[in-house]
């Protein structure tokens, strides 16, 4: 099969993005998985954290659906939606715009640079919700704010969410790579706790509405960024520390930073994610998914202003964590 594809990401977060509205793809249920097993594939594949599908909706401008590197779908991708509503804002002329994903309709739109010179998109996370039941996770209580969950950590302490996707986050005051890798692999292999897996991150405050936060990603791995997870990150912090609600709070990651504003209304959260949507190059490739191959049809044509840019902001993210 014969298929045009867009390069590109959110805070480092990388995706191949392929655009089924424009190019009239009708993909199985079967060739989806198997696009997302060979393609995002780091050694023989083009490389990526997963795909992203953009397909028609009948409840807004486009539907989202994203598949991690091992063939799962997300129920939610904070930094894949940034790119889609980048790629649906340019198509329509329009911002805003609504995206369909698989939990809800969510609105996005090209906000104020977090950086000069990087177009930032922002998008809608929600529905939130602190409910065990929601990740699913079978924990005694009804929510596990700042617990033990000793199958993981007898040291560490968790708050589990969903947003919607299911997280579970530790507040620490240093954190190492090697440990958050362990933990996130226990956690994702402990079915009795969390059946459908968990993301899992350690989170740092660097100063007042300032973290750091770094995410094993259920069905990819450490990933230099996760945007539902710098979310679900941000509103912990809000809860377990200082930083403020209804205040943009700065969240710096391995791929470089974004900003996130929790709000809460009555009893309910919600949040907005802003940062990139970078492209990297556009391309045209070639799948043979029975035997697991593809070559470029089309030679990438790289958007290399974006790419000098993105590296400022990462240079200067790297500083000041």
């Amino acid at each position: 099969m014969n298929i045009e594809i867009i390069k590109c990401h959110g805070s480092g977060n990388d995706f191949i993005l392929i655009d089924e509205m424009k190019h009239h793809y009708s993909f199985t249920e079967e060739e989806r998985k198997k696009l997302s097993l060979v393609l995002p594939n780091r050694m023989n594949g083009i490389g990526s954290d997963g795909i992203l599908f953009v397909l028609p909706s009948d409840k807004a401008a486009a539907r989202m659906r994203m598949f991690n590197s091992d063939g799962t779908e997300a129920e939610m991708c904070g930094n894949g939606l940034r790119c889609v509503a980048r790629h649906i804002i340019e198509k329509t002329g329009s911002s805003p715009v609504k995206i369909e994903t698989d939990k809800a309709v969510l609105q996005v739109a090209q906000v104020e640079e977090i950086y000069p010179g990087i177009d930032t998109f922002s998008v809608a996370i929600e529905p939130v919700s602190f409910n065990v039941d929601t990740l699913p996770m079978d924990f005694e209580n009804s929510t596990a704010v700042d617990v033990s969950i000793p199958e993981l950590s007898e040291e560490m302490t968790f708050t589990a969410l969903s947003v919607p996707n299911p997280h579970i986050v530790a507040m620490l005051d240093s954190y190492d790579e090697k440990e958050l890798y362990a933990i996130g692999q226990k956690a994702n292999n402990l079915p009795q706790v969390f059946p459908n897996g968990v993301n899992v991150s350690f989170v740092k405050s660097l100063a007042k509405n300032k973290i750091f936060v770094q995410t094993y990603e259920r069905g990819v791995g450490l990933t230099n960024a996760c945007g539902t997870a710098m979310s679900a990150s941000s509103l912990v912090s809000t809860i377990l520390t200082s930083n403020d609600l209804h205040t943009p709070i700065v969240v710096m990651n391995k791929g470089g930073l974004v900003n996130c504003l929790v709000e809460k209304e009555r009893d309910e959260y919600s949040i907005q994610l802003r940062g990139n949507g970078t492209y990297v190059y556009q391309a045209a490739i070639e799948v043979n998914i029975h035997e697991g191959t593809w070559k470029f049809t089309r030679d990438p044509v790289y958007f290399q202003k974006e790419i000098d840019t993105y590296e400022t902001l990462k240079d200067y993210a790297a500083s000041q964590s």
